[in-house]
């Protein structure tokens, strides 16, 4: 459990020292205007949060450089070399600029454990977590025990039950928690709850959910040769609670998503988007039934393409409602009233919400969301904006950790983990399509009620030394 150091951090009060230390003291005091004392741009202890980023590549970047704003004080990556890759970040005088996450945070001390991190870093206030999928619920869990506010990518986690062990942790802890589906932030996902709140369309029991993903290997046998073990990469660490397995780069960096122990398929790649965009305006939570069919998959690998069916009861006075998931390059289909040349949903996917007054279409994030067909849209009179807009994901995590206030995030554990849980009973449904049954769902126990042997499936067996 070795650990790089980079530049020490400058020694500044952390946000809970400064709040916790300074309390007595302070109300001795007139308060003065922050620009008094520091000057224009000035931001005060008590206004900056202490930050952690675990995982630097690929999306761990931008989660990164989000948190610019703030205090980074320490940078956490199993792979040195890929952590320090330099992206894309603008032009200047035509010339493309690129950094790396260390070109933007120089003080932060770098480790590779986040264990080691944890226990070093006693200022820390907050954690994000940007990397594969089976790493998620260990880290994000030892982040809430510690008593750090959690920010998790999508999927929120790589089982059933890491959902719900994150969710009641989370509320235990009362810590501000935050799942990156950035659509949830959109203009996009707001426009559709107040439209179906509206009765725009009338009752919804029909819905459609696609994407375009896999865009990397699925359906594959594990390879059989053992390369070296890159130099800079802590392999040992990298696979965390999986089973152990020689090192192979059909792992990682990117494909680790076609591989049941480290990632969740296409659907729990884009699931957290596109279900999103039917889970938050239907008000849903737990699926009564879930069933599958595919292509063909391995014991190692998900499928090249899919379709699964959820069934939802009645939620207040919204009726039971079916919703279908399409992914490698199948898709529902096209409806009738569609204008002839439009595009279904976007490049990415989409989604239709079928009433028994309309339809309305969206792309991947919620983006581009109308009814359809166009005539209706423009007859539609739109209801006033009723949902508060968001300043982002990041941003909206990032002010209610200051808030201390764990329900004014959106996306949080309470909303997203059970949005992730119906999203992996999906592949949970897949990997049992052979008993040519539909699965039943208790979401009050997390326990499927019609197959015991399907519960085996809702969690992994954490290799030795490593905990939920």
């Amino acid at each position: 459990m070795s650990e790089k150091k980079k530049p020490a951090a400058d020694k500044a009060i952390s946000r809970r020292s400064f709040m916790t230390g300074t309390a007595a003291a302070a109300a001795a005091f007139t308060i003065v205007p922050r620009h008094v004392l520091g000057g224009p741009g000035y931001k005060a202890p008590s206004d900056t949060l202490v930050v952690a980023c675990v995982g630097l590549g690929g999306k761990g970047f931008s989660d990164s450089v989000a948190m610019a704003g703030e205090r980074v004080v320490a940078l956490c990556d199993v792979d040195e070399v890929r952590a320090s890759q330099k992206h894309k970040v603008g032009e200047e005088n035509g010339v493309d600029v690129h950094k790396s996450v260390f070109d933007y945070f120089p003080k932060a001390k770098f480790y590779k454990d986040f264990r080691v991190m944890l226990e070093k870093e006693k200022s820390i206030d907050a954690v994000t977590v940007s990397t594969p999928d089976h790493t998620h619920a260990v880290i994000a869990m030892a982040a809430i025990r510690a008593g750090k506010h959690v920010f998790v990518q999508k999927p929120l986690t790589h089982t059933v039950y890491e959902a719900r062990m994150l969710n009641e942790a989370a509320k235990k802890a009362g810590v501000v928690t935050q799942m990156g589906n950035q659509g949830h932030a959109g203009e996009g996902q707001r426009l559709m709850c107040e439209w179906v709140w509206d009765g725009a369309i009338g009752d919804i029991r029909e819905v459609h959910c696609w994407t375009d993903r896999p865009i990397w290997p699925q359906g594959q046998e594990a390879p059989k040769e053992i390369p070296s073990v890159p130099p800079t990469l802590a392999w040992d660490l990298w696979l965390g609670p999986a089973r152990w397995r020689p090192y192979h780069p059909d792992y990682l960096p990117f494909n680790w998503r076609g591989w049941w122990d480290f990632g969740t398929g296409a659907l729990g790649d884009m699931g957290a988007h596109i279900l999103d965009t039917a889970y938050w305006p239907l008000k849903l939570t737990y699926p009564d039934t879930v069933q599958a069919s595919s292509t063909r998959f391995t014991a190692d690998s998900p499928p090249l393409a899919e379709i699964i069916q959820y069934e939802f009861p009645a939620r207040g006075n919204m009726p039971p409602v079916t919703l279908t998931w399409y992914d490698g390059g199948l898709m529902p289909p096209r409806p009738e009233y569609i204008e002839q040349g439009r595009r279904m949903g976007d490049s990415s996917g989409g989604t239709l919400l079928v009433g028994d007054k309309g339809t309305i279409m969206c792309g991947c994030y919620g983006t581009n969301a109308r009814i359809i067909p166009e005539t209706k849209m423009r007859e539609y009179q739109r209801p006033e904006k009723t949902i508060p807009r968001s300043p982002g994901i990041h941003e909206e995590w990032i002010e209610a950790c200051k808030k201390g206030d764990p329900g004014a995030t959106t996306t949080n554990f309470g909303y997203s983990g059970p949005l992730t849980e119906t999203m992996l009973l999906g592949n949970v449904a897949v990997r049992l399509q052979d008993k040519q049954m539909k699965l039943h769902y208790d979401g009050k126990t997390g326990q499927i009620t019609n197959l015991d042997e399907a519960n085996e499936y809702l969690h992994m067996e954490y290799r030795e030394g490593w905990k939920l």
